[in-house]
This record gives C-alpha cells, sequence and structure tokens, in this order.
C-alpha cells in the first residue's frame, strides 16, 4: 500500500457533483440509488442545523451500515457525527434512526481486509479516491482499513430520531 496523495474534500463543480445524490434524495428519489449508497443526516457542530451527506455503505448487517470517511477525520459529516452521534439514515425509501459509532483502527483494517478481497473493483476504486494506491492483497487492504476512519451506524432499538 501506498499513499499516493492526500484527498481534499471536494470543492466547486467537484463538489456539486458529489453532493447530486443528495437531490435525489430530498426528491424522493432515493431508491433510484444502489443499496451501497446512503443518505446520512446529521447535525452541524457548529450551526447545530440539520446537514446531510450521501456515504458510501462498506458494509451492512443487523449491527447497522459502517461507511469509511473517503477524505479523512477532515471530511465534515464525520466531525459532526462525532459531535453528535445521533442521526438518522437513508436507503431508498427506508429511513432509519440511528447512532453513530467510529470504529477502532483494529476494526477498521479488518472490515478492508474482508470487503478487499469480496469487492475487488469496488475496493480498488475506493481506495484510489481516498489517494491510496494498493497491489489488492489483504495485507494492503488492512493497510488502508487502519488509516481511514470507519462509522457504524447503529440502529436505535427505540426508533428515536
Amino acid at each position: 500500500m501506498e499513499i499516493v496523495r492526500t484527498p481534499a474534500p471536494p470543492t466547486g463543480v467537484r463538489r456539486l457533483l458529489w453532493r447530486l445524490p443528495v437531490h435525489f434524495y430530498r426528491r424522493g428519489l432515493g431508491v433510484l440509488m444502489p443499496p451501497r449508497i446512503m443518505l446520512l443526516t446529521h447535525t452541524g457542530r457548529k450551526s447545530g442545523r440539520p446537514r446531510q451527506a450521501v456515504i458510501e455503505v462498506v458494509e451492512r448487517g443487523p449491527d447497522g451500515h459502517v461507511a469509511a470517511s473517503g477524505f479523512g477525520v477532515r471530511s465534515d459529516w464525520y466531525q459532526n457525527v462525532l459531535k453528535t452521534p445521533d442521526v438518522t439514515i437513508q436507503v431508498g425509501r427506508r429511513v432509519i434512526p440511528a447512532t453513530a459509532v467510529p470504529l477502532s483502527r483494529e476494526e477498521g483494517a479488518d472490515l478492508m481486509a474482508r470487503y478487499g478481497p469480496t469487492h475487488p473493483r469496488t475496493a480498488k476504486r475506493l481506495c484510489s479516491i481516498m489517494g491510496y494506491a494498493i497491489d489488492g492483497s489483504v495485507d494492503d487492504y488492512r493497510a488502508v482499513g487502519e488509516r481511514v476512519p470507519f462509522v457504524r451506524f447503529a440502529p436505535r432499538p427505540d426508533g428515536t430520531g
């Protein structure tokens, strides 16, 4: 694994394109998004106002949906959920009240070690977006997983939002 660049959150036209799926969800068209794409509604850490981001799910199960902060710890959504972990996620038409729980470095490494070999093309694309050149080995995926912040969005048992 090699760090080839440190990605910065998109600006300008690139930011508009990255945020386009948010508008699909807002217009009730979230069902058109693939199930690996979810809408995260969270609270701004400075403004206290609702904020939204569309992020890619790398793992889902009964414990919740897990996403990577592809732009690292500087990502606004990541910083916001650390401060206020009560969020909602939407996958398709399904809205789920959840609690954001950061994964440890070891959990991130384990997750990428599972994800990479299972989804090699997508994993390589995600690693490239996040600034890593990988050879496709489990060791490389594990190394990336140790460096990228992951968050599990665990459904709240009482369904409160």
